[in-house]
């Protein structure tokens, strides 16, 4: 398990560092955010905007999709929101 998100990827406490595009965090059943606080992503009413074609896209950055979180938060929203989180990150990255 690495120990930071960088700019370009993720690093570890050794120095290594990976460049990640694309970082899929899995929670399970309870979400845990506390490792985004850098990112400033909780906007005034202490929630984090979500955008995209089933919302799991972060409105502050749009590279974060975080699937099973809000109107994706059910086993089965997460699985429809998985998919479209991948074609919306294709899609952005332009691969």
């Amino acid at each position: 398990m690495f120990d930071e998100i960088i700019e370009r990827g993720v690093s570890w406490k050794d120095g290594k560092t990976l460049d990640a595009d694309v970082i899929f965090w899995n929670t399970g059943f309870r979400h845990s955010l506390d490792h985004l606080a850098p990112l400033s992503l909780i906007n005034d009413k202490g929630g984090i905007e979500m955008t995209g074609r089933l919302a799991t896209q972060v409105t502050k950055d749009p590279r974060i999709h975080l699937i099973g979180y809000g109107p994706s938060a059910s086993t089965i929203g997460a699985n429809r929101a998985g998919g479209a989180a991948a074609r919306e990150l294709v899609s952005y990255l332009k691969l």
